[in-house]
């Protein structure tokens, strides 16, 4: 499996119960933004180490204007960051974003779907994470259009949060914390060609 985020974090943030719950897959984390975060960065690398998963960080500019990113950039660095596929799923962000504008996870989510048309990647199976934050009124929840939703049990739940909040360290007052979600949702796209039902 592959998952393209912008961030170290979004995955755990988005499917941290899915990853941890699934100790037998072959996971392989793409984190577009932050490489040379130093805190950032070191982190990254436990959450790797927490799901049992491989991953790599690139160092794409994430500063605080978010200045948009040409798609050309975009698709360069998650095609030059990517292990050679095919893999079974990949796992990115909704076309939409997860929340209000955060340019970087659009951009990402556009890069991998031109990827993919292109042939560059290969994967039967597209998850996009499926959250809305209602234009900023509330913490992100499921989308109305998500096909998927994976309510987490108590142990799943308190294993994403501790993700969250141990390793990624964001504290519990934090908006990562709060809204780390106990239902993880998905919009599912499949390949024709897909045997699997």
């Amino acid at each position: 499996m592959l998952v393209v985020v912008a961030h170290p974090d979004d995955e755990a943030l988005w499917a941290g119960g899915l990853l941890a719950s699934r100790p037998l897959w072959n996971v392989f984390i793409l984190a577009l933004c932050r490489g040379a975060d130093p805190d950032r960065a070191p982190r990254f690398r436990l959450a790797l180490d927490y799901l049992d998963a491989q991953g790599v960080m690139g160092d794409l500019d994430d500063g605080p204007d978010q200045a948009p990113l040409a798609d050309q950039r975009v698709q360069e660095a998650i095609a030059g960051l990517a292990p050679p596929g095919p893999f079974d799923l990949l796992l990115t962000h909704h076309p939409e974003g997860e929340y209000t504008r955060h340019l970087r996870h659009l951009e990402v989510a556009q890069g991998v779907r031109a990827l993919l048309g292109q042939g560059a990647l290969a994967a039967p199976r597209l998850w996009n994470f499926a959250y809305s934050d209602q234009g900023g009124t509330c913490l992100p929840e499921p989308r109305p259009d998500a096909n998927l939703l994976l309510p987490l049990d108590a142990a799943s739940w308190a294993r994403k949060y501790a993700l969250i909040t141990q390793v990624y360290g964001f504290a519990p007052a934090s908006w990562e914390a709060r809204t780390t979600p106990r239902i993880e949702a998905f919009t599912c796209f499949r390949n024709e060609d897909d045997p699997q039902p």
